[in-house]
């Protein structure tokens, strides 16, 4: 994996968690899970952003990430780049993240679901966990409200 600089000071990952708050938001009002992500340049710029769309397009492998990932478009390389998502990425979510070797993932909460991000760290990513009470609310009562569609959205 590609090193950083040192990693953003706390009000930019909150600005960057807001974009993907606002995605997870959009995605619920769509009737889907919310969860939402935002692709993040070397440089700080927006690359692309997105929400799970697994309910409203019923494609299973529509996720927060890959569709943040698929609205940033074909870059020549993905090394330097920033990943930042409400909720801690699936084991699909943390392949996509390894194989195009994005290089700092931004984790809004944990609390409700730890995905992949600890093997994505010991395979040298950079990992920021914010344990964001927003996020984890959102989740928790999507969760409760949904257990049907959470339950399937996590493979169970």
């Amino acid at each position: 994996m590609t090193t950083l600089p040192v990693p953003p000071d706390d009000t930019t990952l909150r600005a960057w968690l807001t974009i993907a708050v606002e995605e997870a938001r959009a995605g619920l009002a769509e009737g889907g899970v919310p969860i939402g992500a935002v692709l993040i340049s070397a440089d700080g710029e927006v690359l692309g952003r997105g929400h799970n769309r697994r309910i409203q397009d019923g494609d299973p492998s529509a996720h927060g990430e890959t569709d943040a990932f698929r609205n940033a478009g074909r870059q020549r390389t993905y090394r330097g780049t920033t990943m930042v998502t409400t909720l801690s990425p699936c084991w699909y979510c943390t392949g996509l993240i390894r194989q195009f070797g994005i290089s700092r993932v931004v984790v809004g909460e944990s609390t409700t679901f730890t995905g992949g991000h600890g093997d994505l760290e010991k395979l040298g990513v950079e990992v920021i966990v914010l344990e964001d009470a927003e996020c984890i609310a959102m989740m928790r009562t999507f969760i409760a409200d949904h257990p049907d569609i959470w339950n399937e959205d996590i493979g169970e």
